[in-house]
């Protein structure tokens, strides 16, 4: 096991709360960063969508479905991959303000809520679904805010000067001795906000076929999440020693990069279900491993008999080491039918 290591003298210290008193309320930091990150993927998605023609009343319709529809699916993504994590509370399958909402459960529901209210008012779904991309990745960025006061989604131990604190209550089994980690979640954050300014400039310089800069989000943000969950530690499902959401990520990146190349060589977007199918089988195949007890569950911080550890923790600490030791740690419009919606009747499509 690696040396502990006390904080240096840059760390980025822990928040003291997760939240604050508005009188006799308390409100979650968490919650409150996704009211924020909502507000601004509406406001930069209407901004976008305006710009094509659209109006922004359609983007307020799609937004009051999609995002209810996103938490839900997320909560359930969650509750699926991670149930062991669920507090233990008749309530705690509510309990979304102490986190615990999966972006993949939650990307998919919501697109495919937007995607149903878009086609109600005939709109281009293709192009709408480009606007949307880089607010979603701003959203998320802002989000990943929220992670930070819950003390979640950090790397293994590290001295770096960027080093995230982490108080005892929220480390992990076998990382009590360790007072700073890696900030995972401000390498998202970070990424998200590039990877949305890459979008913006890709669809003002390059000719991109719609929805060819929602594809490069799914593949890019995928990509990041590849490289986060082989650094992260915090409790999750294993499945051969890696994470569960590694996979998902892994397949979601390559389905994004193949959907792009499809779309702008003219292949469209019919043989995406079919592929979609086949990704949803290989996530099912993999929550029923999850589920039959194939893939290991870590657990919470501390065994209540006691803090010892079973064989199968102690091979799960011995594989979060090994990653942290190899971590280095130690458009334009598109074609088709015009963007704008019939039920607002507005201004042509401009290029």
């Amino acid at each position: 096991m690696i040396a502990a290591l006390a904080p240096t003298a840059g760390f980025l210290p822990s928040p003291s709360s997760n939240g604050f008193y508005v009188g006799p309320l308390f409100v979650h930091a968490y919650g409150l960063c996704y009211v924020v990150a909502v507000i601004a993927a509406v406001a930069i998605t209407a901004r976008r969508w305006e710009a094509q023609g659209g109006h922004r009343e359609l983007v307020y319709d799609v937004a009051l479905w999609a995002f209810p529809a996103g938490i839900v699916g997320g909560r359930l993504y969650f509750i699926v991959t991670s149930w062991s994590e669920v507090p233990p509370h008749w309530w705690g399958v509510f309990a979304v303000w102490d986190g615990g909402l999966g972006i993949w459960g939650g990307v998919a529901a919501g697109a495919l809520v937007g995607i149903w209210v878009l086609r109600r008012h005939g709109a281009n779904v293709p192009v709408f679904m480009d606007a949307v991309a880089p607010a979603l990745l701003v959203a998320q960025a802002i989000g990943r805010v929220g992670n930070y006061f819950n003390q979640e989604l950090f790397g293994g131990p590290t001295t770096l000067p960027w080093a995230l604190e982490i108080s005892p209550a929220h480390r992990p089994v076998g990382y009590a001795q360790y007072a700073t980690f890696q900030p995972t979640f401000l390498y998202e954050l970070i990424w998200n906000l590039l990877l949305a300014g890459a979008l913006v400039w890709l669809g003002h310089h390059r000719k991109i076929r719609a929805p060819g800069l929602f594809a490069l989000y799914v593949a890019g943000y995928s990509l990041a999440r590849i490289g986060e969950e082989l650094m992260r530690i915090d409790p999750a499902h294993h499945i051969f020693g890696l994470r569960l959401n590694f996979y998902v990520a892994t397949i979601l990146c390559l389905v994004g990069i193949v959907w792009f190349v499809r779309i702008q060589r003219g292949g469209g977007t019919a043989w995406l279900p079919k592929v979609a199918r086949s990704g949803g089988a290989l996530l099912a195949a993999g929550g029923v491993l999850v589920l039959a007890g194939c893939g290991q569950a870590s657990q919470r911080p501390r065994d209540q008999a006691g803090g010892r550890y079973t064989a199968s923790q102690a091979n799960r600490l011995v594989v979060a080491d090994w990653v942290w030791i190899s971590s280095g740690s130690a458009s334009s419009a598109g074609r088709g039918k015009p963007a704008q919606e019939s039920r607002y009747r507005p201004s042509p499509l401009r290029a």
